[in-house]
């Protein structure tokens, strides 16, 4: 999947937060690029860490909704996956006033029922181009080298916030972002 825009635009995402170690030493890697990114939130993250998803918002990143425990969408019925994903967009509409826009599927699994049930909600799906597997926490050095050579215009660019040590993303982003800058991207929101 990719941004339908003009020129050499890229979208990073940050999946699984809000934590309370990584997401605000992402925020800060953001305030000092002057970029944005779109975290999608797990809604018992969100939960315990409402004053985080309001430092997303407030610093003007976009919040949008993962499900609310990380479930394999494909593999549920549409009543919890409706529960999933509406349990999280209520939440974020509480904590900001505005349900929202983008979801994505734990693992990139949607089928029917759950776009469907995405729609329904009045969200769109987003899925990935650029795929850093960070979860699995190969090294900086991979995760910096999959952006780097992975990077296109319209890309949009897979990495977490939160689900374990971010550690090596952290890292990697502080190295990504600056040189991705002068390339010569613009760094975007999706919607």
């Amino acid at each position: 999947m990719t941004l339908d825009l003009p020129g050499k635009k890229i979208a990073l995402t940050l999946d699984d937060g809000p934590h309370p170690t990584y997401t605000p030493q992402v925020l800060k890697l953001l305030r000092k690029h002057k970029v944005p990114g779109t975290f999608f939130v797990i809604g018992e993250n969100a939960h315990s860490h409402p004053d985080l998803v309001r430092a997303i918002a407030d610093e003007g990143h976009l919040v949008a909704n993962h499900s609310w425990s990380h479930p394999q969408l494909d593999t549920l019925s549409t009543k919890r996956v409706r529960r999933e994903l509406g349990d999280t967009s209520d939440l974020i509409q509480d904590i900001l006033g505005a349900p929202p826009g983008l979801a994505r599927a734990p693992y990139g699994a949607w089928d029917k029922d759950a776009l469907t049930v995405c729609a329904e909600l009045g969200m769109e799906p987003l899925g990935w181009s650029v795929d850093t597997n960070d979860w699995a926490r190969p090294g900086t050095s991979k995760i910096t080298a999959s952006v780097l050579d992975g990077a296109h215009s319209g890309a949009i660019v897979l990495t977490h916030d939160g689900g374990g040590d971010r550690s090596q993303t952290v890292t990697a982003l502080g190295q990504v972002l600056p040189k991705l800058l002068d390339r010569g991207y613009e760094l975007v929101l999706p919607a």
